[in-house]
C-alpha cells in the first residue's frame, strides 16, 4: 500500500468553543505532516452538529483549551450517544492530543472558581479543581520528561534512542490530581498538573492529555509523527512506518528554549534519520 492510498480522518473537538489558546496549531501540524508524506487528510468538526457516527469515523482526535463557560456548553452537548462514542474510541486506542480544558472534560469533573462543578466523561481517572480567585495561575514555560512507559518507549524509538522531553507553555487556573490514570510525564521545568507532586498530564491507551500549550506539536513534531503512525497502523492493521521529514528548525528551536531556561538534558534530543 503506497502513501497515496492512505487516508487520515482528523476529528477536531468543538473547534469554536475549545480553541482558546492557539491549540489549533496541533491540528495544523498533524494535517501538514500527513500531507507532506502524501496521505489524504480529512478534517471533521466534532461540534454541536456532529453525530456519534462522525465520532466513530475519525482516526485521531484533537482537543484544545476553553474558558469555564465554554467547557460547560460543551458538556451539555457531549451527552448520550456522542459521549459513549468518544469514550469507546479512546478506550479502544484511538490516538489523540487533548490540551488544558479538554483533559478536564475527559476526567471525572472540573470545579471552576465560579459556578457549579462541571461533570466530565470519566474516561480519565482524574479530577481538576480551581483553588480560588486569590490563587495564582500556573503560567510559564514547561519542560517535561515523558514517563508514560509505552509512549516513552515509542518516542524513544522515533528519536533514535534519546530520552523524550517535551517543551511547551502552560496557562491554567485549575489543579489536576491523578487517580489510577498514568501521568504523561515528570516536570523538569514549570508546575505541571498541580505544582505539588511533579506530574504533568495523563496518558490513556493512546490518548495524550496535557496542560502544555505552545502549541505542543510544533515544538515537539516527533509526537505528531507518533500520533499519525499510531492512527494509520490501527486503521490499516499494517506495520506502517513514516518517511522522515526535515525538522532541523523545530529541533533548533527546542534547543534554544532549553538553553534559555537553563535546562540541561542528560541525553541530547536528536531526530533519527
Amino acid at each position: 500500500m503506497n502513501n497515496q492510498e492512505l487516508e487520515l480522518n482528523i476529528g477536531w473537538l468543538y473547534p469554536r468553543l475549545m480553541s482558546t489558546y492557539g491549540d489549533r496549531g496541533n491540528l495544523i501540524v498533524i494535517e501538514k505532516r500527513s500531507l507532506w508524506r502524501g496521505y489524504k487528510v480529512n478534517i471533521i468538526h466534532l461540534d454541536q452538529n456532529a453525530t456519534a457516527a462522525d465520532i466513530h469515523g475519525v482516526d485521531v482526535i484533537v482537543g484544545g483549551g476553553a474558558q469555564d463557560r465554554q467547557q460547560e456548553l460543551v458538556m451539555r452537548n457531549l451527552q448520550g450517544e456522542k459521549a459513549d462514542a468518544l469514550r469507546d474510541k479512546l478506550d479502544n486506542g484511538t490516538p489523540g492530543v487533548f490540551t488544558c480544558g479538554s483533559p478536564q472534560l475527559l476526567g471525572h469533573y472540573y470545579e471552576p472558581n465560579i459556578g457549579q462543578r462541571i461533570q466530565g466523561l470519566g474516561i480519565l481517572d482524574l479530577v481538576s479543581v480551581h483553588p480560588g480567585e486569590n490563587t495564582q495561575r500556573c503560567i510559564g514555560n514547561l519542560v517535561i520528561e515523558v514517563t508514560a512507559s509505552r509512549l516513552a518507549e515509542d518516542l524513544k524509538e522515533i528519536l533514535g534512542g534519546a530520552t523524550p522531553y517535551l517543551v511547551g507553555f502552560e496557562n491554567h487556573g485549575g489543579r489536576t490530581k491523578l487517580g489510577t490514570t498514568e501521568g504523561l510525564g515528570r516536570v523538569i521545568y514549570g508546575l505541571g498538573n498541580n505544582g505539588e507532586d511533579g506530574t504533568e498530564g495523563a496518558f490513556h491507551r493512546n490518548a495524550i492529555a496535557t496542560y502544555s500549550h505552545g502549541p505542543l506539536l510544533p515544538k515537539n513534531p516527533f509526537v505528531a509523527d507518533w500520533l499519525i503512525q499510531t492512527a494509520l497502523r490501527l486503521k490499516y492493521e499494517q506495520p506502517i512506518s513514516l518517511s522522515p521529514l526535515d525538522d532541523t528548525l523545530a529541533m533548533q528551536g527546542r534547543e534554544a528554549m532549553l538553553k534559555r531556561l537553563s535546562v540541561n538534558l542528560e541525553t541530547p534530543v536528536e531526530v533519527k534519520g
